[in-house]
């Protein structure tokens, strides 16, 4: 089981390597789906049920987005790999906060877009995804 924020990146930087090994990675975060997770959180397990964790990894070519375990925290399937120049589009909402950060993002095929929570541990990792994808810097 992966604990560090290092092992992590690791790990999905071999799942990519793996699709296309030409590819570098710039940076990864993790991410759970859903409302506000403190909302999840006080709804209890039942809950947990309808939220899906994910990596988000932005590279020279693509924004990949990877399934994560919810026990291991490994990159499992590839979901969606979107090109750089399409997926600056498809970006919105950012809020940065203290504790659980957000965005919204439409994945190909879903109605609409989204909603991405990222935690305090991966903060710094999406203060460079987003200028990363959009060109704009995060607003704090």
């Amino acid at each position: 089981m992966a604990i560090r924020k290092s092992t992590m990146q690791e790990q999905v930087a071999q799942a990519i390597a793996q699709i296309n090994p030409a590819d570098r990675v710039i940076v990864t975060f993790h991410t759970v789906t859903g409302p506000s997770p403190w909302l999840i959180n006080s709804l209890g397990v039942i809950a947990q049920a309808f939220v899906k964790y994910y990596f988000v990894t932005v590279t020279d070519q693509a924004v990949v987005f990877h399934k994560a375990g919810r026990m291991s925290a490994r990159p499992k399937e590839l979901v969606a790999a979107i090109p750089r120049a399409e997926a600056a589009h498809l970006v919105s909402d950012v809020r940065r906060a203290a504790i659980w950060s957000s965005l919204k993002f439409q994945l190909p095929g879903e109605a609409k877009p989204t909603r991405l929570n990222v935690g305090r541990y991966w903060r710094a990792e999406l203060d460079q995804w987003v200028p990363a994808v959009t060109g704009a810097p995060i607003a704090a």
